[in-house]
C-alpha cells in the first residue's frame, strides 16, 4: 500500500491524498458474515442527540469481525483481502479446515495464501493468536483482550500496536499507543503484529463532500455562537472573554479528568499518558 495525491484541476480534490487500493483482493463481501447497518444520525432510543456532527453518509454493510478467535488449534488460510468501510484497517476472510469462514483484522505483512491459527501453544507468528504468557517480551500485539473471553479491545485500528513489556506471575504490562502502560491478566488473547494499512493516518480527505460520504456533519466553533448556546460565545470580536476552554455544556475541555479511579480499569494503569 501507499500514497497516491489526485491531480486534478478541481477544488475538492487539489489537496486529497488517498490509500492506495491495489492491495484488495475481493469487491464484494461474504454474504454470511454481513448485515445490514441503519444509521440513527448521532441519536439514542428516545430521538435524542447523544453524540454531534453525525449524519447522512453512504449506506454500508456490517462485517462481523471475529475479535474472540476463538478457533483453536485449527488452521486457517486467508483467502480474500478486503474493505471495511467500518474501520481504519483491512480485514481478511479466513477459511479454516473445516469449513467455516471467518473475518480477521488484517496484521501488516499477511497476505493471501498464508496461514493463521490460535491457541494455547501454536507457533509464533504475525497473525496468530496465543495468550500473553506465551508470547516473548518486546513483541508487537494487537487486538489484545481486557477480559479473556470477551474478545479483543485494544489496538484495532489501522497501524496501531501495543509492545509487550513485562510478565509478571499473574499480570503483563503493556505499553499502549499512547505511551500508557497497563497491567493486564497475563492468560488474555493477543494477535502478533501489527495492525496493517499504515499508511492510514496519511490521509487528507481534501473536501467537505468526503466527510459527508462518511457521516461526520460540519462542526461550529463555539466561539461563533450565541452567548446562549455555547460558552465561548458572545462578546465583541473573534474572543472567548477569558473563559477556560470548555464543552457546549460547561465541562472543562482541556486537562480535566474525568477518569473514574475507582473503577477496575482505572486500577489496572500503573503509568499515565502525557497529557
Amino acid at each position: 500500500m501507499a500514497l497516491k495525491s489526485i491531480n486534478r484541476g478541481t477544488a475538492g480534490t487539489r489537496f486529497a491524498v488517498r490509500v492506495s487500493t491495489d492491495d484488495i483482493t475481493k469487491d464484494k463481501p461474504e454474504k454470511s458474515l454481513t448485515f445490514g447497518l441503519r444509521s440513527c444520525g448521532g441519536r439514542n432510543n428516545q430521538g435524542k442527540v447523544t453524540m454531534r456532527h453525525q449524519g447522512n453518509g453512504h449506506k454500508r454493510k456490517y462485517r462481523t469481525i471475529d475479535f474472540k478467535r476463538d478457533k483453536f488449534d485449527i488452521p486457517g488460510k486467508v483467502i480474500s483481502i478486503e474493505y471495511d468501510p467500518n474501520r481504519s484497517c483491512r480485514i481478511m476472510l479466513v477459511q479454516y479446515e473445516d469449513g467455516d469462514k471467518r473475518y480477521i483484522l488484517q496484521p501488516n505483512g499477511l497476505n493471501v495464501g498464508d496461514t493463521v491459527i490460535s491457541g494455547e501453544s501454536v507457533k509464533f507468528g504475525v497473525g496468530n493468536t496465543m495468550p500473553l504468557s506465551k508470547i516473548p517480551e518486546g513483541t508487537m500485539v494487537h487486538n489484545v483482550e481486557l477480559t479473556r473471553g470477551l474478545g479483543g479491545q485494544l489496538a484495532r485500528s489501522a497501524g496501531s500496536y501495543v509492545e509487550l513489556k513485562i510478565k509478571e506471575e499473574n499480570f503483563a504490562q503493556l505499553k499502549m499507543p499512547s505511551g500508557e502502560i497497563r497491567r493486564i491478566p497475563i492468560n488474555c488473547l493477543a494477535t502478533i503484529g501489527q495492525v496493517g494499512n499504515i499508511e492510514h493516518s496519511g490521509i487528507v480527505l481534501g473536501s467537505a463532500g468526503s466527510s459527508r460520504h462518511r457521516g461526520i456533519r460540519p462542526t461550529v466553533r463555539g466561539v461563533a455562537q450565541n452567548a446562549c448556546d455555547h460558552p465561548h460565545g458572545g462578546g465583541r470580536g473573534k474572543s472567548k472573554g477569558r473563559k477556560h476552554p470548555r464543552s457546549p455544556w460547561g465541562q472543562p475541555s482541556k486537562g480535566f479528568r474525568t477518569r473514574n479511579k475507582k473503577k477496575p480499569s482505572s486500577i489496572m494503569i500503573l503509568k499515565r499518558r502525557p497529557v
